[in-house]
């Protein structure tokens, strides 16, 4: 187990609290590219990286080419710039003056930053990275000073180092006998994460805003760096240097050689490849338990970074699997992750409910993290879908908005009657005051990438795109998530293949150019393809409904939270405090304000209470988590019985006289069934849409169906209920395995729970399949018999909330549809016995 030598917290509380075009040039072919400026968007000589990334398809555009409008984010960002203004250099710069021995009239500062607390000069990195993003953003010289400032001082500090005693290239604001005691097994907090986020702001002045004395200071510091692991064994680095934070070492050295081309910064980054970290991730092993979040995860970033330098496919697992393990298992609703600032048992959630919960450096890590696994694996639509989550709910939030300065969260609570606490101008200087500069300066990074002519929209934020070399300009018009629309205009002339992301909260998404609805695909969780000759003033509306859902925590069906699209909502309590205790939420209360569609009000055990969009909870206490055990009615016990015994029409009846009448869409047909008749399914439109909400509230469940399969396609399905590809239930007749297999989850594809069958179903005869829930138990039957069950099943109907796309031989995937017919399909709000199952095979019923 990994050994912090420092404890965060209490030092808290003693503080007191491209390539995009053909004229960007190939060199840009790099995930680096996101940073670098490109010629006449601000002026400033470009950096050119001198190799490309490996495995690399897709790229940001520069930050210079992506302006944010009116709206919460430009809000945010405004609050920090006007930090970044206010901010007095000179203060900062303090430590690292005296401790070369260079005179300053200067105050020194607080908190994490203070004369005598060791993590000294790491938010001075941080400071020189928001400059760089701010100048990058804005084209204001403000920034643009300050850090050449910061720059040329650090050089100073780094030329007067020697005839300090300390070795050539050494710059921190501390004493180079750190590392001694760090590589003698000493007591020493962190002093490698200093230097990384010293090194990480210098070469962000670098491919930023073109400073080119800060490349000049960062490679002779990474030279300091070798020679000072040169003489250190593997053991002594593994056993020794690696227990102790160090931050992003591995991903800055990694940078830097895909900037120079210099091996010796490869060489180095490597000694900091984490064996007792990512070995275990290599073979898709969790045994993250106890381990400190924000020291893990930016050793991943450093391992996706090594996979573009490389090609090295071991480094690509380390990261992809890492991130599926952490989305899947460890990440709360709003999109954060750890408790206490450690990782706890996999799908620990509701019982991690605190007031140090989802420390904010993390979040901006594994946003970091996600962004680089998408330039890779573009078809990872997960990925922009966590993104989105982790933006809005979390990071947006983060900042107070009646902060003139932005002040920023260090933890996000998730217990009941938790409230936000912030920082200030000089007295706190955490690692997440640093991250928060930055998340607060390059919200423009990631709303649009390209590949070649294609251009991706992956995020619905109020901006425009100037696309560099192109001559074409993209504005986005929209008030998301306050509305959920969205209006692209284009400007200038050319060929765009446009890739809009279809968000997976959304179901029924409208696309229009110029007026006229489009036929396209937007199969929720993909991307759609607008692929076409652009004139200018061609305009694009897209519309995305949200619904109300209920997503589950993994641990505990009966503990959830309340979402509205992509939005987390937060039930308001005031200077009430919930002592922790979850109110019991009655969804089905809930009612929607007629003026602000992200505002609800319901019925609580504490009475009636407010909900609000979570990133506007500020300053009061709420809940983002409740009791859902009561939140809806469950259903009869039966349920629903379609017979199909109908000769016309598209409507079957319920036979078990609820009125749940089911509807036939697209081509289906009546054919003769195992008793009386069926619905034939053709495999390219057909489907059945039953009711909405059928099984909503659904504890224990069962359904039965008899199936004739044309032929036995994967991943089609004998049913399928959910509201888009991340909540949702299912069964289908052949997974990638080969076999029948039955899945619920709250989560997407990454998060199901399984019963898996042990053969395929056969084709061209009647089949009778049953699934049932019985508490944890969940149970699989063909033909009368149970052939597969699994009894960690915590998810159920009602963690799903209610279904809107409730459907027999349609997926919410863009799966094949169902080739076959249908007969006799039963739908009940208990789970039978097998010897009920057994009688409905018997009785062919």
């Amino acid at each position: 187990m990994e050994h912090v030598t420092f404890d965060r917290r209490t030092a808290l509380r003693a503080a007191g609290t491209a390539v995009a075009g053909a004229a960007l040039g190939p060199v840009l072919g790099s995930a680096l590219g996101s940073v670098l400026p490109a010629a006449g968007v601000l002026g400033a000589t470009p950096a050119f990286a001198a190799r490309t990334d490996y495995g690399v398809s897709v790229y940001a555009f520069p930050l210079g080419a992506v302006k944010l409008s009116a709206g919460p984010f430009l809000d945010n960002m405004n609050r920090t710039l006007a930090y970044l203004s206010f901010v007095d250099a000179d203060r900062l710069l303090y430590t690292f003056r005296t401790n070369v021995g260079i005179a300053t009239s200067a105050q020194s500062v607080g908190g994490w930053e203070s004369p005598t607390t060791e993590l000294r000069g790491h938010s001075t990195g941080h400071l020189m990275s928001a400059l760089a993003q701010a100048y990058a953003n804005t084209g204001n010289s403000t920034y643009k000073t300050k850090g050449d400032y910061l720059v040329s001082s650090l050089a100073a500090c780094q030329a007067a180092s020697p005839g300090h005693g300390y070795h050539t290239g050494y710059l921190s604001a501390f004493p180079e006998n750190f590392f001694d005691r760090l590589e003698t097994g000493q007591t020493v907090w962190a002093p490698y994460y200093t230097i990384h986020k010293i090194m990480a702001g210098l070469l962000d002045q670098y491919l930023v805003a073109g400073n080119t004395q800060a490349l000049t200071v960062v490679t002779n510091m990474a030279a300091w760096v070798k020679a000072r692991t040169d003489p250190l064994s593997s053991t002594t680095m593994q056993n020794v240097v690696l227990r102790t934070e160090f931050g992003g070492m591995p991903e800055v050295l990694t940078n830097l050689y895909q900037v120079t081309g210099n091996a010796d910064h490869l060489t180095t980054a490597q000694r900091f490849d984490h064996n007792q970290i990512e070995n275990p991730l290599a073979s898709n092993q969790d045994q993250l338990s106890g381990f400190h979040g924000n020291t893990q995860i930016p050793k991943i970033i450093g391992a996706i970074r090594e996979y573009h330098a490389t090609g090295t496919s071991r480094y690509h697992d380390i990261a992809t699997n890492f991130w599926d393990i952490v989305i899947n298992r460890h990440t709360y609703v709003i999109g954060g992750n750890t408790n206490g600032e450690y990782f706890q048992a996999p799908n620990a959630i509701s019982t991690q409910l605190s007031d140090t919960t989802c420390e904010c450096c993390n979040t901006y890590n594994m946003l970091k993290l996600t962004r680089q696994l998408f330039f890779t694996s573009p078809t990872r639509y997960d990925y922009m879908d966590y993104y989105e989550r982790a933006l809005f709910n979390q990071i947006l939030g983060q900042q107070d908005p009646n902060s003139s300065h932005g002040f920023v969260a260090y933890y996000i609570p998730l217990r009941a009657g938790g409230m936000k606490t912030y920082s200030n101008d000089y007295s706190n200087f955490t690692c997440d005051h640093g991250t928060g500069m930055e998340s607060n300066t390059k919200y423009a990074d990631s709303i649009y990438f390209y590949s070649g002519e294609t251009l991706y929209v992956n995020l619905f934020i109020a901006s425009v795109l100037t696309w560099p070399g192109r001559g074409i300009t993209v504005t986005q018009a929209t008030t998301f998530p306050t509305s959920s629309t969205s209006r692209l205009t284009v400007t200038g002339s050319g060929h765009i293949a446009m890739k809009i992301r279809v968000p997976s909260w959304t179901s029924g998404m409208t696309v229009k150019v110029n007026g006229v609805t489009q036929s396209v695909t937007a199969t929720p969780g993909t991307y759609l393809t607008l692929d076409r000759t652009w004139a200018s003033g061609d305009v694009v509306d897209l519309t995305m409904p949200a619904a109300l859902t209920f997503p589950r925590t993994n641990d505990n069906a009966n503990i959830g939270a309340v979402q509205y699209g992509a939005i987390v909502l937060a039930g308001e309590y005031g200077t009430t405090d919930l002592n922790s205790v979850l109110p019991t939420l009655q969804t089905g209360s809930l009612v929607q304000n007629s003026s602000n569609p992200l505002h609800f009000t319901g019925t609580a055990s504490t009475g009636s209470v407010s909900l609000i969009p979570f990133y506007q909870a500020q300053h009061e206490r709420y809940t983002v988590y409740w009791n859902l055990s009561g939140g809806g009615t469950p259903p009869p016990a039966n349920v629903a019985w379609y017979k199909f015994d109908e000769t016309s029409g598209t409507s079957a009846a319920d036979s078990f006289g609820n009125g749940k009448t089911a509807t036939l869409t697209g081509t289906t047909s009546w054919v003769a069934g195992r008793s009386g008749n069926a619905v034939h399914l053709d495999g390219t439109s057909g489907y059945v849409r039953l009711p909405n909400g059928l099984l909503s509230g659904a504890g224990d469940f069962t359904i039965s169906a008899w199936v004739k399969l044309d032929s036995v396609v994967a991943w089609t399905r004998i049913f399928d209920f959910g509201t888009g590809t991340t909540s949702y239930m299912f069964l289908t007749p052949r997974s990638s395995s080969g076999t029948p297999r039955f899945a619920i989850t709250t989560g997407g594809a990454g998060g199901e729970q399984q019963i898996n069958g042990p053969a395929a179903l056969p084709s061209g005869t009647w089949t009778q399949v049953a699934v049932t829930l019985s508490g944890n138990t969940g149970t699989l039957y063909v033909n009368g018999a149970a052939v597969a069950s699994n009894t960690g099943i915590t998810l159920r109907p009602s963690s799903l909330g209610s279904s809107t796309q409730t459907w027999l031989g349609r997926s919410q995937y863009a799966d094949p549809y169902l080739t076959g017919a249908l007969d006799s399909v039963r739908v009940y709000g208990r789970a039978l016995s097998a010897s009920e199952v057994g009688a409905l095979y018997t009785g062919g019923n």
